[in-house]
């Protein structure tokens, strides 16, 4: 599992695929949340706008990421 850490208390999902390289950009990050292929906490995410906060563990395409506080 792969860590990411966000300076703020929380990050937009959206935000936090690009951030983590795992979409190229907002267009990619909808098209895949639409597609239903984003996790959450084990749940399917669909909005974009969701806020993840640290603790929270993101998937898509067999890769995951817990979410951190930066240090």
């Amino acid at each position: 599992m792969e860590t990411v850490e966000i300076s703020d208390e929380m990050i937009r999902l959206g935000q936090l695929l690009k951030l983590a390289n795992l979409v190229e950009d907002g267009a990619a990050a909808k098209t895949v949340l639409a597609q239903g292929e984003v996790t959450v906490n084990d749940e399917v995410e669909l909005r974009r706008g969701r806020q993840v906060r640290p603790g929270d563990v993101v998937a898509l395409g067999g890769r995951r990421l817990v979410v951190a506080a930066a240090s």
